[in-house]
Parts: C-alpha cells; structure tokens; sequence
C-alpha cells in the first residue's frame, strides 16, 4: 500500500527571492484573446462561449514574483515521497505541489522530464515558473500564480487502505479552495491524482485547471484525435503560442503545418521548426488520454475522468529560439522536453462557469505503458491510436479509472487530515474567517495566519486598517467584493484609499479608483509614492504616457527610504515609461540615481543599452550587448533583445539573446 514520507531534494537552485513590492495593476503578457475574424471552422458552442467569458484584467491579489536571479547554488529543498512496490512519486508542496519526480521501480524509469535544475523564469501569470515534472494549474489561462508558492499538505487515509498525499490551498485570483489528493494503489503502477474545486459562494465563478506534464521531447506525442485546434497570429502565421495569438484554426493531426510554413508529422516535437500549441479535439463519447512513447513503444500515459475533457501537445521546435529557452529552463547540455496537457475545456483560452455551491472533481492517472513499437510509429495514424488504446486498457481499464473516482468522492474527498506535513499561506485562514466556509477535507485553519493577513484581519474584526511604521510599503491588497465593502466604509486614511482604489481598479470601475487615490494624496500622513505609482499606471492604461511618465518620476521622487526593493522596482517602471514617452534626458537622469547595486542586474542593463541607442550612443549600446547581461524575468517568448539588436546592427543576434518564438 502508499505510503507518504518527508524528504530532501538538493538541487542547484536560483533563489526565489523577494515579491515586487509594487501592486500587479496589469497583466503581465496581455491578457489572451480571440478574435472572431481569426477564427477558421466552426466553433462548437460550449467552445465558443467559453473563449470569452472572464478573462482576467489583472493578476490582483497576488503578487508579481520578480525577486530571482540566474545564479544557482546547491539548495535543499522540502520533498513528500509517494511510493508503492511499483512507483515512487517526489512531490514539492513548497512549489506549487509540483510532481518532480514518477519513477518506474521494475524499469528504473523516470516517466517524466525530470529537470535537474531549479530555475524560475517569468513564465507565471504572476512572473516565477520553473520547467520540469507534472504542476496543477488553475485561475486563469496561463501558469498558476501558485507555481512557486507553498500549498498544504498532510497525510489522508486513501480510498482502499493505505495512505494519500492531500495538497490544498486558497487560489486567490478567482477565490476558490482547491485540493490535489494523490496515492497509489496497492500493486498499482499508476498514480492517481483525484481534483477538486469548490465554489464556496453563492454565485457563479469563472473556473480554468491544466495539469500540465513534461517529457522528453525525442517522443512520439498520441491523443484519440484526427484534429487540432491550432493558435495563430492575424497575419496568417500557424504554431503561434497562445501568449501570442488572436486565432484558431483547425488542423488535421499527426500532418499539420508549422509556423515555418511547412507540413510534417507534428505529433514528434523535434520535426516541428517554431513553437506551437495543439489542442486536441478528443470525441466527446471517447476515452480521455493522451501519452508520450519512445522509439520501443514505452513511456507515459495519462488518462482521467471524463470531466477532464481537453488534451493539449506544447513543443518547443528546432528554431534557435525554442532551443534557448530550453537551455535557459533547465541546463546547458541537458535533454529537452514538451509537454502534454489534460485540461477542463478544448482549450487553455476558455474558462467554465461554476455555479454557487458546486465543485468540479476529476480522477486522472499517471503510469508507464508499453505498445508495439512499429504500430505506435507506423504511418497509420489511426492504427497507432487503436493500440495505444488496446494497451491503456489492459494496463488500466476505463471501467477501473471509473469506479476508482466513485470510490474516492465517496470515502475519501472529505476525509479529515491525519498527520500535516506542510503549511501553505493564511490567505486561506483569513477566507474562512471572513465568509464563515465550511471545507470538509481542507481546514484552513487560524494558525496559519501570518504578518500579512494581520492587517486585514484587523479590518475585518475593527472596520480599521492599522497605521503602518513610517515609511513602510503598503503590503498586499485584497480585492473580493467582500474587502471593498469593509474598505469603503473604513476611516478614509490614506492607505485605506489605496487598497480601496486597488479594489476598485481590480472591480473595473477605473474612475473611481483613480478618485479614490487621488483623495490619498490630498491627506496627510502615510507614503505618497504608492498612489503616485498607482495613478501613473492608470494613466498609462489610460493612453496618457507623457502624464504617465511624469507621475513614475513624480513617484520614484516620492520615495523617502532606501528600500533598495521598491527603489529598483519603481525606477524600473519610471526609466521604462520615461523612455515610452521619448523624455530621454529624464530617462538617464533617473537611471543614473539608481543604486549600483541594482543597475547591474540585467534587466537595467538592458534598459541601459535602450537609452544609450535613444541618445544616438550606438556603439556604446552595442558594446553593453557585447560585454554580456541576462535579463531573469524575461517573459516567454520575449522579443525585446532581438528588435532592440536588429535596431544597433545587422549582424545575426547572437545566441545568447535569441529567445524569438516567432518567424
């Protein structure tokens, strides 16, 4: 039977470092969207409904998580062991829960990427992401705000005998409790991993979930489909990654076209050129699957509940952009990956409706499978599914994953934590406290309230937000319905105007978030810097960036500490808006203010080499590329080296800055 144990996983590891001090008023990427005069073949209707109902404004309340570098060095981290007399699964509750592990025990096989490094990149909705293993996505489209945060954890009594792993937290972007129990069964070389999100409420909540598992990208990729649906950009460009597109088109699979303009066999990772995302359309009467296989016909398999419905292949392709961001994901010689996705919906662009009072819950299972080699790769398409099938099924029958989640919901869903292995964040406590939720299965209890709920805590037994020290930053803001109403009627200081605006601005109703920081700044007492920055956002959003600029330079003038966080951050926002603007001698007077300590991080260096080229500098811009930086939080895909080269020379972009995605 499972049994559950602590662990160390040590592993070169970059820091996470500190969150961004500084309220997440936008999206980082944009927020994805279709455009209906992009779209080719017929939507079906729940598809179509779903692509834009809810899609997120900002990432409020979490935050930007921005604070880590390249430099990595040996670092213990806190692991829970799963494992059986067939498998062994590592789990990170400290990191989003992530899987890092699933080993095979009879074959000493590791079933998924296993990335030998800790690395985060800004690929989060809220920035820190890392590569590798199997991670629980849900809120919005994109990579969970939880991905390098800690969830809860304790030991369950699993369905059957046996011990489970509960992971459960508060996911703060749409207000929901959610729980991942993972176990395996006795004898079993599949993990099973049963989901759950609850609607506490009493209306209707916009729901997303992706687990998303990487692999070894030398596979072949197989789902029970003949079609895709394909993102791609407005100027008729296929493979476009969704951070990137504004379409969809269906394809046929395995033979569809790239973004290079070329059609190959796209259900092997390595013979597509670009990037790209399939989203496969699985028949609604079929069994849901999909799996990653080698040239001998083994690997992973992943098959669930029908709920589960979407299926998804993410490739990296050949281009020397893909091949960089693998090697910045993970390690320089280290083998690449691509992952394989099981969704709620067809597509990651779509969100569903939880109605007040309702949960979601699915059963999915992960394990080794063996199909003939020649079939699996033949040219016969439908031949190879047809035994990858045969296969999933004598391995793990449908009826079997079936009668598996009846008897988990059944016994095991509300079970009461027995041993608590791990501790998430008090966001969950305060929830609780404040709406008075009943969660069998996941407490959320008061000691797990921290320094920053204490505020807001105080609020909500008060009606009063505490004064800060002098000087403080303001610390994190709420924005549920909830908050606002208790911040409206609070005393009017002025750091209730400013987590009121927040709210406000996070509601939608701009204008009267802008009056609300406004009427901050008119007060006396408290710092002024974060409602000149918040205005200054607004502003900007606002189509104003010469006003813009002038209240990011207003705001970094503000500033009366040397917080060395908040003094980057902001003169970050302002040198980037100055420039924006084209007030380049502003620009470099602000830039030259800055700490040494914080110009020489890449991010600055590269904000260095834009104004150099602005001042008619070229060659000392130049020279900034050729001495070397490296930008940590370069969001997916980023294309602000290349255009910024392109702009200096017209020698080809050195490796090191190639992150394109796109033709």
């Amino acid at each position: 039977m499972t049994t559950v144990r602590r662990a160390v996983l040590t592993l070169p590891a970059a820091p996470l470092g500190p969150d961004n001090p500084l309220p997440a008023l936008r999206i980082l990427d944009g927020t994805p969207a279709v455009d209906p005069r992009a779209v080719e073949g017929e939507l079906p209707r729940d598809m179509a409904r779903q692509l834009g109902y809810a899609p997120l404004r900002t990432v409020l309340p979490a935050p930007v998580r921005d604070g880590y570098g390249r430099e990595r060095v040996p670092t213990d981290l806190d692991a829970l062991v799963i494992e059986n007399d067939r498998v062994r699964a590592t789990v990170l509750p400290g990191l989003g829960g992530r899987v890092h592990s699933l080993l095979h025990k009879p074959t000493g096989r590791e079933l998924v990427h296993r990335n030998p490094v800790f690395q985060p990149a800004a690929f989060a909705l809220n920035g820190a992401w890392f590569a590798g293993g199997i991670e629980w996505n849900i809120g919005a489209t994109g990579h969970t705000t939880l991905s390098c945060s800690p969830l809860h954890a304790a030991i369950v009594p699993a369905p059957g005998g046996g011990q489970m792993l509960r992971l459960w937290e508060w996911e703060r972007l749409r207000d929901l409790p959610f729980q991942v129990d993972l176990w395996l069964p006795e004898g079993s070389d599949f993990l099973h991993v049963a989901v759950r999100i609850r609607n506490p409420h009493e209306w209707t909540v916009p729901v997303y979930w992706w687990s998303n598992t990487a692999v070894p990208e030398d596979r072949r990729i197989l789902a029970p489909a003949e079609s895709a649906w394909l993102p791609h950009s407005l100027n008729g460009v296929g493979g476009t990654p969704i951070g990137y597109a504004r379409g969809l088109r269906r394809v046929p699979v395995p033979v569809a076209p790239d973004g290079a303009g070329r059609s190959e066999d796209r259900t092997y990772p390595l013979r597509s050129t670009l990037p790209a995302d399939y989203f496969y359309d699985v028949p609604d009467a079929g069994r849901r699957w999909i799996a990653a296989l080698d040239e001998t016909g083994g690997g992973l398999v992943q098959t669930s509940t029908d709920l589960l419905r979407g299926r998804k292949l993410f490739l990296w392709g050949t281009a020397p952009g893909g091949r960089r961001w693998q090697e910045w994901l993970t390690a320089p010689g280290a083998p690449g990956y691509a992952e394989i996705q099981a969704g709620l919906a067809r597509t990651q662009l779509e969100h569903l409706k939880l109605e007040g009072g309702a949960e979601f819950s699915w059963l999915e299972t992960y394990g080794p499978l063996a199909a003939d080699a020649g079939t699996v790769h033949g040219e016969d398409w439908a031949a190879a599914r047809a035994d990858v099938e045969r296969a999933l099924e004598s391995a793990l029958p449908r009826a079997a994953v079936d009668a598996a989640y009846a008897t988990w919901r059944a016994s095991a869903a509300d079970a009461e934590p027995v041993t608590v292995l791990a501790a998430g964040s008090g966001w969950g406590a305060l929830e609780v406290l404040a709406r008075g939720h009943e969660l069998p299965g996941t407490p959320f209890p008061a000691s797990t309230l921290g320094e920053e709920q204490k505020p807001w805590l105080e609020l909500l037994r008060t009606g009063v937000l505490p004064l800060l020290p002098e000087g403080a930053p303001p610390g994190p803001s709420l924005v549920a319905d909830h908050w606002r109403d208790m911040l409206e009627t609070a005393p009017a200081e002025p750091l209730t105007e400013y987590h009121l605006g927040i709210a406000q601005w996070h509601a939608g109703d701009l204008a009267q978030a802008e009056r609300s920081w406004e009427r901050g700044l008119q007060k006396e007492g408290g710092v002024r810097w974060p409602l000149l920055y918040c205005l200054a956002v607004a502003d900007k959003e606002g189509g104003h960036p010469a006003r813009a600029a002038d209240r990011f330079a207003e705001a970094f003038d503000a500033l009366d500490g040397d917080d060395l966080l908040v003094t980057g951050a902001l003169g970050r926002e302002a040198v980037t808006a100055l420039l924006a603007a084209g007030c380049v001698p502003q620009a470099r007077a602000l830039l030259d203010r800055l700490p040494e300590e914080a110009r020489a991080r890449g991010a600055f260096r590269l904000l260095e080499a834009r104004l150099l080229l602005a001042e008619g500098r070229r060659a000392e811009a130049r020279a900034v590329f050729d001495v070397g930086f490296e930008v940590a939080d370069l969001r997916e895909g980023a294309e602000t080296l290349g255009d910024l080269w392109s702009a200096l020379t017209d020698e080809p972009l050195p490796d090191a800055y190639e992150f394109r995605m796109r033709p």
